[in-house]
This record gives C-alpha cells, sequence and structure tokens, in this order.
C-alpha cells in the first residue's frame, strides 16, 4: 500500500507541476531542492506515475555512490508498500535488483556510463534524474555530457533532470538549454526545520591536513566536541570525517560514551549501512560518516552533526604518475549540506569544528574532479563515445590538455586507443569491465597468462585498496582476503566473482604485441637483464609465471601490468627508482620515521618491486610504497616492455662527456658499456650541453682573450650592428658561430680547456661587410701617449681607462676619446710609483684646476721626478729629472 501520508509530506510536491510543464516543453530542466524535501524518492516516483498521477514512464536515477543508490531504491520501495527489485529496484557495481515491472531503476553514475557505451539510445528509458549533480564527479558530468549528446542527435524526446540541494543552478540550466537556451530553473522551497549554529573551533592551532594526514589534535577535538554534542543536545549525532582511518580513530576516542558508535562509508558492509539508515531502536547513536552522508541519505534521528570541516578528494600528480585521494578543506556547499542533516526531522544544531572567520574564505563548491583527477577512465569513456578529444560535448568545464594528454599515452601503451586517439576492440572491452583501464589492461592480459580466476582475485585487490591491516605486501594481503571473514574480503570475492566473469568473457582481446605496456603477451615480451633483455625477447624467453606459478609471482606480474611505470629498483635500504624516474620509500625507511609497517615487510629485502599504490607526502621528493609485490627483473621487464629502450648515450655527467652504449627500462639503468665510436651529432651535442652548463670558464681565456672580449662588448654597446653580443648567453647561443671547428673535435672536457677562446672570438668580428678592419680605430687594444709609450686600454668597465704615469701626459691638452670620438677615455693618473693619483675624463680641466694639489702632494714625495708648473707646455717623460737632462 502506498505512504500517501508520508508522500503527502514532502515539500517538493509544490514544484512538480512546474517540473512537468519543463519536461513536456524543453524536455530538460534543473531541480533545486534543499535536503529532506523529497527530491530523490518523489520525484521519481510521480516522474514514472507510480503513485496514480500522469502517465507511466520509465525512470533512471544516477546517484554518485551506491550507498546512495540502494538507500534511495529502499525508500522508495517503502513508499510505495513494495520490496526493491518490483516496481523500484536497483543497480550498483555487483548487485542488482530490478526486473520486468520495475519503472524507476537507481544506478550509479558508473553503471549508467556502461549502459550508455551498450545502449545510446537508452531503449526504454523516458526520464533520466542526475542527482546530487553538485558535487561535481567526473562519472556525473560525463554521463549528462553524453545524454545531452543522445538527446541532440539520437533522442531528443529523452527527458532529462539535473537535481541538486546546493549547485551553480544557472550553470547547469545553461548546459542543459543548449543551443535553444537555459534550461528552466525549478525551485522548491524547503520547509526543514531550523539548524542553530555552533562555531566551535580547536582551542589550540592544529597543523593543516596534507595529503591522507590529519592532525590528530583535530580528531581528538572533533571527538570532544561529540561528546559536549551528547551532553548538551538530544537525538542522535551525525559526524563528518574525511576518511575512513579518521573514523576508526575518533571512534577510538568514544569509548565509553553511552550511546552507539557506528561508522558509514563507503568500504562499510551492506549490512551496516543498511542498519545505520533503518533508524535506531531507542538507543541513542553516534553515527561516523564520509562524505557519504552529506546528500540523498537520511539517518533517522539525527538531531546534531558535528563537522570536521575535512573532505577527501582524488588528485592526480601528473609529473609523476601518481594518483591518490588527498584531505582539503569541505566547501561551503558541502557545509551546508552536512548542517541540513541535522534539520530533515525537527530543529537540529550543527557544530562546527573551524571560526566563523574562516568560514567566508573557504570554497564555494567543491573542486570539480575533471580539473584535478585522473583522467585515463574519462578519456576511455570519450573514445570509445567517438569523441577523443572531448570537443564536441557539453561540459561544464572543459579537461585539462596536459592531463588528458597524459591520459591518451596511458591509453595507447596499453592498447586501448590507436594512434589518432579512437577506442580499439581491446579498448572497447576495457571500457565495458567497471574497473580503471589499467586495472582492465592487467585483467586481459594477465588472465592469458595465470588464468581468468586468479588474475580477477588480484585485480580486485588492486581495485579497492585493502585495509592497512592486511599489510603492505600484495600477495599476502591476497592471502589474508582470501582466508577473511571481514566486511572487505566480503566485498572483494564478490567483486573477484564479477571481474572473472567479465574476463572469462569471448574474444579476449590482446593489445599490440600483446601484454606488454606497448603490447604483446608477457611470454614473448622483453625479459631478463641488461643487454641480453632483447635478445631474450626476441628468442621467446618469458617469465615464471603460469597456471602453476606461486600467488607472489601471480600477484607481481599483474600487478606490473596495471602500474609498467611503478616497477622499481633497489637503491640503498628501504629506497627504490620507479621505472616513470620517482624514487620511492618503504613506509618506515625514510629518516627518522621510526618503526612503522615497511619495517618487518618482505619487501624490505626485495630487489625489484612492482608498486600498486604509492603517494607522495607534502614535501617528499620521493613517493610513499603503500602495496607492493615482489617480482624480478624479468617480470619487471617483460611487463613494463614498453619502457624497455637499447642504445647510444652521448651526454654530460659530473664535468666530463660521457659516451656509452645503455640498456634502461625507463629510468632504471639496466646496463651499460663504454661507446669507443659515438656519433659525431650526439657528440657535439654533449659537448654544447657541457659548456651551456658548467659555463664559458671550460675554455681558455688568456689575458689576451679576455682584453679581446671586453673591447668587441664595447664596441656592440656603444656602436651596435654589426658588431657581435658576446655576453655569455650569446656566445653559447652562436657556439658554432665561433667555436665550431673546435666544438668538432672536441671529445672530453681536456679539449675545450685547449680552445684559444681569443683566436675563436676573432671570427665574429663582421669580416664579411668590411667593418672589421675598423675594429681598432673603435676601440683600440693601446693608445700611444706623448711619452712614446703605447699604454694598454682596459675596456672591462663601464667606461675605457687609460692607467698611466702622470709625467708621461705632458704636453696632452685633452683626453683620448674612442669609438669615432664618441666615448671619452677615463684617464688614471699614477704616481711616479704606479699608484693612482687621480682620476679624470677631462684631461684639460685637470691641467687647470686639479694638476696644483696634486704637484704640491707629490713633489716631496718624489724629488727626482719633473713637476713644473705648467704641465701643458712641459716635455713628457718616463724617466726622472736627472735623465731627463741627459738626454
Amino acid at each position: 500500500m502506498i505512504a500517501r501520508d508520508a508522500l503527502a509530506q514532502l515539500p517538493v510536491r509544490t514544484a512538480l507541476p512546474a517540473l512537468r510543464e519543463a519536461l513536456d516543453g524543453a524536455g530538460t530542466a534543473v531541480l533545486c531542492a534543499p535536503p529532506g524535501t523529497g527530491k530523490t524518492t518523489l520525484v521519481p516516483l510521480e516522474l514514472a506515475g507510480l503513485t496514480g498521477a500522469g502517465p507511466r514512464r520509465r525512470v533512471l536515477v544516477a546517484e554518485p555512490r551506491r550507498i546512495a543508490a540502494r538507500a534511495a531504491a529502499r525508500r522508495m520501495a517503502w513508499l510505495l508498500g513494495e520490496k526493491t527489485g518490483e516496481q523500484v529496484g536497483f543497480t550498483v557495481r555487483g548487485e542488482r535488483r530490478a526486473g520486468p515491472r520495475t519503472a524507476v531503476e537507481v544506478v550509479t553514475t558508473g553503471v549508467l556510463l556502461q549502459r550508455l557505451q551498450r545502449d545510446p539510445e537508452l531503449a526504454g528509458v523516458d526520464v533520466v534524474v542526475l542527482d546530487e549533480c553538485h558535487e561535481r564527479h567526473l562519472d556525473a558530468d560525463t554521463c549528462a555530457a553524453f545524454l545531452l549528446d543522445v538527446r541532440e542527435t539520437l533522442r531528443p524526446e529523452l527527458r532529462l533532470v539535473a537535481a541538486s540541494a546546493t549547485t551553480d543552478a544557472q550553470g547547469w540550466a545553461r548546459l542543459l538549454g543548449g543551443s535553444e537556451g537555459a534550461a528552466q530553473v525549478v525551485e522548491a522551497a524547503g520547509v526543514s526545520h531550523p539548524v542553530d549554529v555552533v562555531w566551535a573551533p580547536p582551542e589550540r592551532p592544529v597543523r593543516p591536513a596534507h595529503g591522507l594526514r590529519v592532525d590528530p589534535a583535530l580528531l581528538t577535538h572533533v571527538a570532544g566536541m561529540v561528546r559536549r554534542a551528547l551532553r548538551e543536545r538530544s537525538g542522535d549525532v551525525l559526524c563528518f570525517l574525511p576518511g575512513v582511518g579518521e573514523i576508526g580513530r575518533v571512534a577510538g576516542e568514544l569509548a565509553g560514551v553511552d550511546a552507539e558508535v557506528l561508522q558509514v562509508h563507503g568500504r562499510a558492509p551492506a549490512e551496516v549501512q543498511d542498519a545505520v539508515l533503518a533508524g535506531g531502536d531507542g538507543v541513542r547513536r553516534v553515527v561516523l560518516a564520509t562524505s557519504v552522508a552529506e546528500s540523498s541519505l537520511t539517518v533517522p534521528g539525527v538531531r546534531v552533526v558535528v563537522d570536521s570541516g575535512l573532505a577527501r578528494v582524488p588528485r592526480m600528480d601528473h609529473a609523476r604518475g601518481l594518483s591518490a585521494l588527498t584531505t582539503v578543506r569541505a566547501s561551503r556547499a558541502a557545509a551546508r549540506q552536512r548542517a541540513g542533516r541535522a534539520g530533515r526531522e525537527a530543529p537540529g544544531v550543527v557544530y562546527r569544528c573551524w571560526a566563523e572567520g574562516e568560514d567566508a574564505r573557504l570554497p564555494a563548491f567543491p573542486e570539480p574532479e575533471i580539473k584535478v583527477a585522473d583522467l585515463t577512465a574519462f578519456a576511455l569513456q570519450t573514445a570509445c563515445w567517438g569523441d577523443p578529444a572531448a570537443s564536441g560535448l557539453a561540459l561544464l568545464d572543459p579537461p585539462p590538455a596536459g592531463a588528458l594528454g597524459a591520459a591518451r599515452e596511458v591509453l595507447t601503451a596499453i592498447g586501448a586507443v590507436d594512434g589518432d586517439g579512437r577506442a580499439t576492440p581491446r579498448g572497447a572491452r576495457m571500457a565495458r569491465m567497471g574497473v580503471h583501464p589499467r586495472l582492465a589492461r592487467a585483467l586481459l592480459d594477465g588472465a592469458a597468462e595465470v588464468g581468468v580466476k586468479r588474475a580477477s582475485e588480484v585485480v580486485a585487490l588492486l581495485s579497492e585498496e585493502p585495509p592497512r591491516t592486511y599489510g603492505d605486501d600484495l600477495a599476502a594481503a591476497w592471502r589474508t582476503a582470501r582466508r577473511g571473514g571481514d566486511g572487505y574480503a566480503a566485498r572483494w570475492r564478490q567483486e573477484a566473482r564479477r571481474l572473472a566473469s567479465v574476463g572469462a568473457a569471448p574474444g579476449v582481446a590482446r593489445g599490440p604485441g600483446g601484454a606488454g605496456a606497448g603490447g604483446g603477451s608477457v611470454s614473448d615480451g622483453s625479459a631478463g637483464s641488461g643487454a641480453a633483455v632483447g635478445a631474450r625477447a626476441s628468442a621467446g624467453a618469458g617469465t615464471r609465471a603460469g597456471a602453476g606459478a606461486s600467488d607472489d609471482v601471480v600477484a607481481g606480474l599483474v600487478a606490473a601490468l596495471a602500474f609498467p611505470e611503478r616497477v622499481a629498483r633497489a637503491r640503498g635500504v628501504g629506497g627504490y627508482l620507479m621505472a616513470s624516474g620517482t624514487g620511492a620509500e618503504l613506509a618506515g625507511a625514510g629518516p627518522g620515521a621510526g618503526a612503522r609497517a615497511g619495517d618487518g615487510s618482505r619487501l624490505r629485502d626485495a630487489a625489484w618491486l612492482a608498486v600498486a599504490v604509492a603517494d607522495r607526502p607534502v614535501a617528499s621528493v620521493s613517493a610513499r610504497v603503500r602495496l607492493a609485490a615482489v617480482i624480478d627483473e624479468e617480470t619487471a621487464c617483460a611487463a613494463a616492455r614498453a619502457l624497455y629502450s637499447s642504445g647510444e648515450e652521448v651526454g654530460w655527467s659530473d664535468g666530463e662527456v660521457v659516451a656509452r652504449t645503455v640498456t634502461r627500462l625507463g629510468a632504471i639503468e639496466l646496463a651499460s658499456r663504454p661507446l669507443a665510436a659515438p656519433d659525431p651529432e650526439l657528440l657535439w651535442d654533449a659537448v654544447v650541453s657541457g659548456l651551456r652548463r658548467e659555463g664559458l670558464g671550460l675554455l681558455r681565456w688568456s689575458p689576451a682573450a679576455q682584453a679581446l672580449r671586453q673591447r668587441m662588448a664595447f664596441v656592440h654597446r656603444e656602436v651596435g650592428a654589426p658588431w657581435p653580443d658576446v655576453s655569455d648567453a650569446a656566445l653559447l647561443e652562436r657556439a658554432w658561430d665561433w667555436l665550431g671547428v673546435e666544438l668538432g673535435r672536441a671529445r672530453r672536457r681536456a679539449d675545450l680547456e685547449r680552445i684559444d677562446a681569443g683566436q675563436a672570438l676573432n671570427r665574429l668580428l663582421p669580416w664579411a661587410t668590411g667593418d672589421a678592419a675598423r675594429f681598432d680605430a673603435l676601440a683600440p687594444e693601446r693608445i700611444e701617449v706623448p711619452s712614446g709609450s703605447r699604454i694598454r686600454v682596459d675596456y672591462g668597465g663601464e667606461q675605457p681607462v687609460l692607467a698611466v704615469k702622470l709625467q708621461e701626459l705632458f704636453g696632452w691638452h685633452e683626453s683620448p676619446r674612442v669609438a669615432d670620438g664618441r666615448v671619452p677615455v677615463l684617464v688614471h693618473l699614477l704616481s711616479p710609483a704606479g699608484r693612482p693619483a687621480a682620476v679624470t675624463a677631462d684631461l684639460a680641466s685637470f691641467w687647470r684646476d686639479g694638476y696644483r694639489s696634486v704637484r704640491a702632494e707629490l713633489r716631496g714625495r718624489y724629488p727626482k721626478h719633473p713637476w713644473p708648473e705648467d704641465p701643458t707646455t712641459a716635455e713628457p717623460t718616463r724617466h726622472t729629472s736627472a735623465r731627463l737632462k741627459r738626454g
């Protein structure tokens, strides 16, 4: 029997006429309805005609999470007085309850993507409701884009609703409206109960969250807020925390409270989730939950929310090829959603564990996943859809070009797309497997080597990271899951069975050449060590994997197939270098890390690892290995075949030219030997690279060469073209023009050190135009003074300097000038002992005004030298007065 009293109390009912009118007209609408109004439960029933109003239609409701999909279906079935699987059903990965009578089916966005790929027309479906679209999950954005494409090209009659409590309504309206203008925004007035806000920041500052780390002091404070709420308020308490680890920590600190403590997250067993959503039996409850409880779910009895203010979101480090969850501050929209949980059934209160002044600085909405997440799965979906560049899809935010390019490289390497980015038959099959393309590759190629069942079990472990208690050894975790009786083990078995069924389907597509990262099966991929790898590959050498291989071999092979760029070789205790070039350390291996998981792990003594799960802590140059399998070099080379290379390497290293033949697996050097006759072009590049890295000081700069460079720099500065720039940057840029002959003969550092830089610099003078003949006139190396001496000019400063004994300039009325008379020479007048006595650029002025004081000061010190009263008429000399009289 339909629960009509309950349906009548749902506030969204008042918005239904406008919603029907919008869908009957343009066919699209944006529904904005506060939490608790019934948008997730009443709207699909009404649109399907199951409450007695309107024609019968088939409605698909897409939810971002499995827990929300199951809960929404159960709630709608209860409102109809039925069990799920009759008129209301649900489908999530690995579980389906729906039948021929099902009119409303709730699915996850991942399931909807799979259906769209199999059946773009969605035959038999009349309406699709995209619920909680404000969360901006990548699958949800992709579903919206595909559905709009379907409406545009195949089924204009398909109705589409984007529903949320807090969202960018106008942005979604423009997206759904397309070329016809914005879709109608239908708003439902909420009658949710008032929620008081209590600002409750920690008394002492706490460290900001980074990576997966949350300051324990904040978690202790959150637990204290829960205890305070239990004292001050009635009703159940819902506490939001970023992840499973934090939930466990706070649960431990709440031991002994007078309430039942429950934990709700995506990994919790379905029975636990159902029990939480079913309500209590009179015993007060504290529900510790991740963001899965933000929306779509009503937790009965909740009157109090304690919000840690944190959320966990995916982030992709494209430079290192590491994707991981990280902890961030929750957005204001998320905070509103969380607070709304306290007012679903009665007035409530939210304790926010941050200061009121910080609230305005929080982001307004969550960061769209498409901007920050790994786009490999998205790129495969768009390739299978026929739009590899995603350029024709209606997306609120376009995918970043760099991230999409990195995703295409991965897909090309595993044989999922061709050179044009279009999906191959193998890629189309991968897209239907319901796991990340990397894991799909590992299942397809691993099954061919070790059998479908065992490959599926390892891939199931990789698709949902095992609990930390399972350890960091993948093979050991596999054995623990097989004999385990916990919730994770149950989910693992279910997923392994599902993967085995899709992996065993006929027509297993092999990569181009097989299972290597760029193709071929492991048995005919390159394997072995050093320069022998290529020879063994061509001879068909294989790994020790096979139907009878040990768990360790199988786990390592499958993990290496999934993440070939993460195969890693040991370099020191607990340290590794991955083929991607990123360093890695076992947990507990870093300086001052103490005794942690990695200390007792069998991974510590392994020469090679296949790293399945890793993250990079903030301010760390190395990744931290959280889950890996022991492998040997043969398996590493076979799985990462596309990264294998052997060739000549000529470069500048540690101050010298190094020429050798090197065999590599990505960044890992397997073997090398000296190269007797390197390629001349490679040698030239290496020498120039060394010159650019270490500077022109590698060459031999005699005093004459340095003086020549200074003269050339002066003329370039004062005259300009055609006189060349001889700065370091310019000379390095034009190395071929002036050093070509010498560099062509150079084989090592010593050859560079023998090059006469001055002789080479002469080649840059403008000989072709004839201007080089004027060089000595523009910047004379020496200037003849009245005494007959030829004095060297110093061009090393901003102005040319002539340092000469004062007596040698007697009779010289004007200072010399250079650069066609444009630049006066700065004259440093020296005493008879060669010490500075005066500086002038105007010799006439000095004779008139400055000479008298210099004469008075030096005459007594140097009495043997001439000090005439009128220097302009005196005879210049280099000698003493007596010598001058003797002639």
